[in-house]
């Protein structure tokens, strides 16, 4: 009785799932909602109409997996009305040593829905990549947060990448419909100024930390490089956002493990990759933050709001949020290629 009780409730779990992807993803009535109601009406009637209890399973069974089949069956497309600010598909040439990356974001803000984009075309030197920052953005609870990776180039130059869902105009984020196919992924490759900015200085109650990370050069041009790479694969074959299997932090893990070296302590299964706000902890306890203090105070003193909030249009925006923060000693005159690689 157990095993069927058991095999019902998850019966019972595919049905729900199989309405939602209907209303979100399927609907073919207006309102959405009644094709849900359609679905449900129709697959406990049929349950009801079959008399033999494995027969009544099958038929729950068989419509979740007619949904799940069309539902599979949707494509995503780089070609839609996206928002201004997600509007252009990065991309990068790479040729030896020289990197050009092209619909690099530059948007300047009046406030968080008014703003203005250039897209520029952005040449780096990976000879010149020296290490890489981390931003932690926190926006609701705890256990979640946005990373931002940030590569910097000589002494002050700054590549930030942010891994995001892409939205249509008039679309958000949704933390139900991310579930579902809704959203694609893009990378946007930006100045600090654009992506850090909008977050501590014109998005409300929400909170950036900014960690510097003792990846070594050699390693970082290969993250780099992988970064580019993928940013590439979505020109051609865009991908869908998943809150749950395809997101920020599962992205920039699935580069780091490309690189053939996992910072230390990590897993590309660890735990808490779904739950990415411990993640800022749990790279701390592996040894891979710069900063000899307990991770409380070097979280506390990694919020770089207060500062950001002094320095909107300032051009030195980079320079002046690191400056002396814990674990960023190394600007004032310290090599950062002493910095010991992931292991």
């Amino acid at each position: 009785m157990m095993t069927v009780g058991f095999a019902w409730f998850a019966l019972a779990g595919m049905t729900l799932w199989a309405a939602a992807a209907l209303y979100f993803d399927l609907s073919f009535l207006r309102p959405p909602i009644l094709t849900s109601l359609l679905y449900l009406a129709a697959i406990s009637a049929l349950a009801y109409a079959v008399k033999r209890r494995l027969l009544r399973m099958a038929t729950v069974l068989g419509g979740f997996l007619i949904v799940v089949v069309c539902w599979l069956s949707l494509k995503p497309s780089n070609n839609r009305p996206w928002q201004p600010n997600l509007a252009q598909t990065p991309w990068a040439e790479i040729d030896g040593d020289r990197v050009t990356i092209h619909n690099f974001r530059d948007c300047k803000y009046r406030t968080e829905s008014d703003y203005s984009c250039q897209w520029l075309t952005k040449t780096v030197l990976l000879s010149d990549l020296r290490g890489i920052d981390l931003f932690a953005d926190y926006w609701g609870l705890p256990w979640i947060m946005h990373p931002i990776v940030s590569f910097q180039f000589g002494d002050n130059d700054y590549v930030a990448t942010s891994i995001e869902a892409r939205y249509q105009i008039g679309q958000g984020y949704s933390a139900i419909r991310a579930f579902f196919r809704q959203f694609t992924i893009i990378y946007v490759f930006g100045d600090e100024r654009d992506l850090i900015r909008l977050r501590t200085n014109y998005r409300q109650h929400e909170n950036v930390y900014l960690f510097h990370m003792v990846a070594s050069p050699e390693w970082s041009r290969l993250l780099f490089l992988q970064t580019m790479h993928q940013a590439n694969k979505l020109r051609e074959h865009p991908r869908w956002f998943n809150a749950l299997t395809d997101n920020c932090t599962t992205n920039i893990f699935e580069q780091m493990a490309a690189t053939g070296h996992l910072p230390a302590g990590t897993s590309r299964y660890s735990w808490w990759i779904l739950l990415n706000g411990r993640a800022p902890e749990m790279l701390y306890r592996g040894g891979n933050f710069a900063g000899d203090l307990p991770f409380p105070e070097l979280m506390r003193r990694a919020n770089i709001d207060p500062v950001a909030r002094t320095l909107d249009g300032a051009p030195d925006f980079s320079q002046r949020i690191r400056r002396n923060r814990t674990g960023f000693e190394f600007l004032a005159g310290h090599d950062a290629s002493s910095l010991p690689s992931p292991n």
